[in-house]
Formats: C-alpha cells, structure tokens, sequence
C-alpha cells in the first residue's frame, strides 16, 4: 500500500512507486515507447519515400503529394479503426495483455516487410501495421485502466506520464528513422522500426508478471475481481463498476461529444505527417551555413542528448524496481537503449563533420515529441492540483491552441507567391507551430483517454476505447483528404488560406465545447 492510501491493482511489485505511480506503469511507458518509434518513424518518412523522385541518390516512388497523402490518410485511418476490433477480442476472448504481445509481433513483422522497399511489402507491412496496432493500442490503455481501477483521481495524472512514453518514442522513431531513411536508404528508416518493435514485444512478454491479474483474461470477470481484492470500501468500488442505466446512458453522451469534437482536432494535428511534412520539405529554407549551421548543431545535440538521458534516468529507475525479479526483459531493453545511444552518437558525429547542414524534412516533427517530453510533467500535475479545469474546457483550450499554431504557419506563408511550388521561409514558424500544436495536444489527447476509462465501465473499456480511436481515425482520414488538396487551394488562392482553414476551425470548435461546459458536467454524473 503507498502512502496515501491508495491500493493499486497488480502484484507487490507494482505498488513500488515511481514519480508517485505504479511501477508497471513504466513497463508499460517503455513498451508503448517501443510501438511509437516504430509507428511515428515510418510515419515520418512514408509521404517523403512516396513523393521522392524515382532517380537520384535516394530514389523513391514519384507519387504525386495527392496520391502520397491519400495513402497517408487512408493507413493512418485504418490504423485508427482497427482498434474496435482488437478491443473487442481483448474483452471476450483475449485478454488484454495476450491481445497486446501479439499485436507487438504482428506490427514488427510489417515493419520488416516494409524494409524491402517493394510494392507487395508496402501493402502487406502496412496491412500487418493495421491488423497488430488494433491488437496493441486500445488494449495498453485498458490496463492502465485495470491498474488504477481504485485509484481515479491518479487517472489524469497516470495518462500523462504514459503519453511522455508515447512521445518519447515517437521523439526516437522520427529522430532516427528519419536521418537513416533521409540520408542511407528509405528501407534502412523502415527497418529500424521493425526492430525495435520486436524488443518492444519482447520487454513487455517478459516483465508481465508485474500487473498480477490485470489483464490476464477478459475483463468482465478480472476487473470486477481486482475492485473487491484491492479496496477496503467494497460498496464505493462496486458504484464505480455498476452504475445505474440512466447514469450511465448519460456518460456515454458526454464521451460521444468529446468523441465527435476529437475528430476536428486530430484532422488539423495530423496535418504533421502530411502537408506539414512537405511544407517542411519544399517551403522551407532547411540549408544552413555558418554561424546558423553551427548553432542549429549545438541546439540539435541538445534536443537530441537532454530528452534521452531524460528516459535513461527514467530505466535505471525501473532497472532499480524490477530488475532483480525481470532481468532478462530488463536486458532487452537495456541493449535497446545501448543501441539508441550508439546510433545517435553517430548521427551527431556525422552532423559535426558537415561544413554545411541540412535539416532533414522529417525533423520538424521531433519537436513535437520534445516539446511533450518537456510540458508533460508540468500539465501532469497541473492536472492533480486544485487549478485542474474541467474535460471541456481542457479539450477547447487544447482545439485553440492547435488552430492558434496553424495561424503562425500562415502568417509566415504570406511571402509565398500564389500557386509556388517551393519557397524558401525561415524554419522559424515551423518550431512555433509545433509547441502550441504539443500544448494543445497535452490538454486534449491524455486527457481524453483518461476520461474514457472513468465514464465507461470496466466491462466495456476495450470496445469504448475501440469506439473512441475511430474518432480518431475519422480525424486522420480528414487530415489526408484535406492535406491532398495542399496543390489545388495553393493554386487557386495561396499557401496563407490552406493554413487559415486549420486556423479558424479548430478555434470555432474549441469555443463550442468550452460553452457546453454546464451540460456537460450534469451528464457526467460527479466524474471529476
């Protein structure tokens, strides 16, 4: 028990805390960081490797940016929906934790398929992709959920610290992907990713103990279970599992309304991976000399070499909880990070042996990630304070500050002539859209997550978070839809107007929700 009385789910091993948290919470940030390298560096690099000339050094496909980001919209839509299905599996069949380990497996086998650079290994990668994410995603959160079945009010704070893991990877896989697939060869970037989603498997298999019985057979019985086994106040855990019809009727409303104003979000977010990217790629001056150059090394180190001591720290933590009883899972993920630290050593070595730099495309895209390792302690405990607002106006604030950001990028656009095929701006606007892009996504995407688990109860977790992932999905399907049309608006208008789409919806949408606020606390029912 720890010290303020809370009862986690799990074995005695996970109610050592860390940060104030289980520690089978960072088993889980460590794989989940695994999956996102490997999802967020391909991700990376697929619209580029689409789009990249058929000739040259580092040849790709000739796609057009329409057809390179339908595909993009398509998969990462798909990637999204596949989630329903997997849930749904977990909650009758599976379990949870069965559903993840070989999601993990099915997801490393695309990413092997992918590195062979041809058409059937794109298409089949991409379809083991989608069939092991839908396994994987929906069905970690659901035993994070399982953990914290008696401690809710931790929920928040507990999503937080799992979306460092989730952007920490992400950091890594666009980091280093991108630099192979960029600089080496499109399948060295693709196989990267296939290995570590193998050690991620491998890490998670092994060191699984530690959640006891969370997740280890359907929920309708283990999460039921756990709530009587782990709290001394039975009648408050059984509340939390059964609420009346009418009750429950009503939170279902409110994730539906959150669900709905996610898809604006994610159809603006998303743009990261699509005209985003290539915004980066062909509008913007990525080729520094100099006194720039110089100063762009040392910022690259830093951003580079800071965030991952920050999750070495992190493993030798958890090294320090668990090693003793999961050595051999520990080794697997230690060698991941010998290999990490290795790769990225390299990098930088090259980087300073340059006399010019060029900024990769797809580096734009770690700041993201950076930016999320940096704030993600901060609104975790903003969260858990007094000043913690309510979910509406948390996923308004996070709309508004995502349109807020595509409004930089089209003022920065407007020296760029109507219908330009490629410009020349400062990498300026860029690095200020993505923190208030990351702010926003703090105050919208964790926290919706942990808002799922409490409306919804324990028996429907994994099909609610299969729900709540089409939404995103839709989202992602919209990004590439609107992202495609980049040539035709820029054509007939400018790139300052396709930037201004992004910047006053979100904006309308965020204002909309934060009104509804008084309704939709009274649906909630007492959810905090």
């Amino acid at each position: 028990m720890n010290t303020t009385g809370i009862r986690f789910a799990g074995s005695d091993l996970n109610r050592k805390l860390m940060m104030g948290h289980p520690s089978g919470l960072f088993v889980l940030f460590f794989t989940e960081m695994w999956e996102r390298f490997s999802y967020y560096g391909m991700r990376a690099i697929l619209v580029l490797f689409l789009t990249s000339a058929i000739t040259g050094d580092n040849p790709g496909w000739g796609w057009t940016r329409e057809n390179a980001l339908g595909l993009y919209g398509t998969y990462t839509m798909l990637v999204y929906f596949s989630p329903i299905l997997g849930g749904f599996l977990a909650d009758k069949f599976m379990g949870y934790r069965n559903a993840v380990a070989l999601g993990a497996i099915i997801m490393a086998l695309g990413h092997a398929a992918m590195a062979f650079d041809t058409p059937w290994g794109l298409y089949a990668g991409i379809g083991l992709l989608v069939a092991g994410n839908g396994l994987f995603k929906p069905n970690m959160t659901s035993i994070i959920n399982g953990i914290y079945v008696n401690a809710q009010e931790k929920k928040d704070g507990a999503f937080t610290i799992y979306y460092m893991g989730v952007n920490a990877g992400a950091f890594l896989g666009i980091l280093l992907c991108g630099y192979l697939g960029e600089t080496y060869g499109w399948h060295f970037g693709f196989g990267l990713a296939g290995i570590f989603m193998f050690f991620g498997a491998l890490q998670f298999w092994l060191a699984q103990g530690i959640f006891g019985k969370v997740g280890l057979s359907p929920s309708k019985t283990v999460a039921y279970d756990d709530a009587i086994e782990n709290v001394g106040n039975k009648g408050e855990e059984i509340k939390n599992v059964e609420v009346s019809p009418k009750v429950q009727s009503d939170r279902y409303i409110v994730v539906g309304i959150l669900a709905f104003f996610t898809i604006f979000f994610w159809a603006a977010f998303e743009q990261a991976g699509g005209s985003m990217t290539i915004f980066a790629s062909d509008y913007t001056n990525r080729v520094l000399e100099g006194n720039a150059a110089n100063l762009f090394r040392i910022a690259n180190t830093l951003l580079t070499v800071i965030p991952l001591l920050i999750i070495t720290y992190v493993l030798y933590k958890l090294f320090n909880i668990t090693f003793k009883k999961y050595a051999l899972s520990n080794l697997f993920l230690g060698t991941s990070f010998v290999i990490i630290w290795g790769i990225v050593i390299w990098m930088l070595k090259n980087q300073f042996s340059d006399v010019k730099t060029e900024v990769p495309a797809s580096w734009f895209s770690i700041l993201n990630s950076f930016y999320i390792i940096t704030f993600a302690p901060l609104f975790s405990k903003l969260w858990e304070s007094k000043y913690n607002p309510s979910a509406t106006v948390k996923f308004g604030l996070g709309l508004i500050l995502l349109g807020l950001g595509f409004g930089i990028l089209a003022y920065g656009s407007m020296d760029i002539p109507q219908g330009a095929k490629t410009a020349s701006v400062s990498i300026i606007w860029l690095i200020l859209a993505y923190l208030l892009h990351t702010l926003g996504e703090l105050a919208l995407s964790p926290v919706g997550l942990s808002y799922v688990s409490k409306l919804v109860p324990a028996a429907k977790i994994g099909l609610m978070y299969g729900l709540w992932y089409i939404a995103i999905g839709m989202g992602n399907k919209a990004a590439g839809s609107m992202g495609g049309m980049i040539d035709k608006i820029t054509a007939q208008y400018d790139m300052t107007t396709f930037f201004l789409i992004f910047t006053v919806v979100p904006i309308i949408a965020g204002l909309i929700l934060m009104a509804l606020t008084p309704i939709v606390k009274k649906l909630m029912h007492g959810v905090k």
